[in-house]
């Protein structure tokens, strides 16, 4: 059946330029599956598009603030208008680093050790030195509600750790310090369009000392290996802590979840996206596709679970 929908990419945050890649991505799987689709870049005129459209759904492409942090959700409720992915409460949830690591340690989830701080003007050595002498070093700094890992440092020495906070307060005022998880960088997508799918892991080899935004989206800077290079019992920890940290957290539709794997096995789950890169190079196309998942099928499954999902909460007959 042909569908009206609208595709919203773009917007204000830092990661506009990864936003507009996976908006065009989604638009051209869609338009291929015969909907008639409208791109819309998040702005202020979005409500009258969005209100005067008379879309069947909204496909969420947007990353970041505004887009997956409940702002844009709470607008779409608001329209009641179908869209994809999870509600306010979870996106405002896991957009914010430090309440969802809170949450997930509070579940029995191995989450490492962090502080959550105010950062305004300048940096003082005391508190650089508290730091790194309750985390130790590398320390990870990062702003508490961003992506992309813009805005991220691995603070090799207390010049680092000084200069990463001032760094990352200009993205967020509020900045996480976090003990640095030793391991396998991995990713776990997790579909629930509804029933819940837990994708195979996903190891990340990056040509860049850290896995950074360069090395997310440039091609050929970063590899994907599916299943992850761990042992057998420690990729059924980590698909079984990435479910229960998405179901705790109340994500809907599909998520990521990035984790450490230790030398022991233990997953170690550093944060929780509920509007993944949809890009020809992201992570969770890639391990859709592993789990039989084409990108088309993918799209397909998200709007048709967000028409379902709304038809449901609005009650019949009185569904847009």
């Amino acid at each position: 059946m042909e569908l009206k929908i609208a595709v919203l990419r773009g917007g204000r945050s830092a990661e506009r330029d990864v936003s507009l890649r996976s908006g065009a991505q989604v638009e051209q799987s869609l338009r291929g599956r015969g909907h008639d689709v409208t791109g819309v870049d998040l702005d202020r005129n979005t409500w009258d598009v969005l209100r005067d459209g008379n879309f069947d759904c909204v496909f969420n492409a947007l990353h970041g603030r505004l887009g997956e942090d409940g702002t844009v959700q709470g607008m779409l409720e608001l329209l009641a208008l179908p869209y994809t992915g999870s509600g306010v409460l979870a996106s405002a949830l896991c957009m914010d680093k430090a309440r969802a690591g809170a949450v997930m340690t509070g579940a029995g989830l191995h989450v490492p050790e962090f502080e959550d701080l105010e950062v305004e003007q300048g940096v003082s050595a005391d508190v650089v030195d508290k730091l790194v002498a309750r985390f130790g070093l590398p320390l990870v700094i990062k702003p508490v509600r961003e992506g992309s890992t813009i805005g991220l440092t691995i603070a090799r020495d207390a010049d680092q750790v000084a200069s990463g906070l001032v760094l990352a307060a200009r993205y967020d005022r509020r900045v996480l310090a976090q003990r640095f998880a030793v391991g396998t960088e991995i990713t776990v997508g997790v579909l629930a369009t509804p029933d819940l799918q837990v994708l195979p892991t996903l190891e990340i080899v990056s040509d860049n000392p850290v896995y950074d935004y360069d090395a997310k989206y440039t091609a050929g800077k970063s590899h994907h290996i599916i299943p992850a290079r761990i042992p057998e019992a420690a990729r059924a920890a980590a698909s079984k802590a990435a479910g229960h940290a998405f179901t705790v957290l109340g994500c809907s539709g599909m998520g990521r979840v990035d984790i450490i794997v230790d030398a022991d096995g233990t997953p170690w789950l550093l944060e929780v996206n509920t509007v993944p890169g949809l890009t020809e190079l992201s992570l969770l196309p890639d391990a859709a596709r592993a789990a039989g998942v084409e990108f088309g099928d993918l799209c397909q499954r998200l709007v048709d679970h967000a028409i379902a999902r709304h038809q449901h909460h609005v009650g019949p007959g009185q569904a847009r």
